[in-house]
């Protein structure tokens, strides 16, 4: 009986190909603005919460709708480029955030489907190894050391018990 194939949709060469160009490409793009960050640094420049946000937007509302009412002392076309960029990264994060998820979704049905068809040739493989045919038994050893068992009794038919 043929097991329940819970995600039938596999990726064909090209498809991988391409998913492959396009994180590369992505990479390209972006890698020369990466900053790797120490912890020390995340934690002092990691200080803008929610609460502070709002009030950058609302500084920037204030820039937008009455600018002679600005600071002189801030570099404001700089001040605009990095909310451009805030925006800018925000929304690609939540693209890719969104991404992810459904990749990782659809990994997890690959695995269920890998892991139940594991299980039933671990089972085949008991069956045969029982019926003595030739190199079942050194494979069931082999597959027998992924299902630890708490007791210690073995029986001689099934050496994974």
């Amino acid at each position: 009986m043929p097991l329940e194939n819970l995600n039938g949709l596999h990726y064909t060469a090209a498809e991988k190909t391409t998913v492959n160009t396009a994180l590369n490409s992505l990479m390209t793009a972006l890698s020369a603005k990466f900053k790797n960050l120490l912890p020390e640094e995340r934690s002092r420049y990691g200080s803008v919460n929610e609460q502070n946000k709002l009030l950058i937007n609302k500084v920037k509302d204030f820039r937008n709708s009455q600018p002679a009412m600005s600071s002189p002392d801030v570099d404001w076309v700089e001040f605009q480029n990095d909310c451009d960029s805030r925006e800018f990264l925000e929304s690609a994060i939540t693209r890719l955030e969104a991404l992810v998820g459904s990749l990782k979704n659809n990994k997890t049905l690959h695995d269920y489907d890998c892991y139940h068809a594991a299980l039933t040739d671990y089972d085949y493989s008991k069956y045969k190894a029982g019926s003595k045919t030739a190199g079942y038994e050194v494979k069931v050893k082999e597959l027998a050391q992924f299902f630890p068992r708490t007791n210690t009794a073995k029986t001689a038919e099934d050496p994974a018990l």
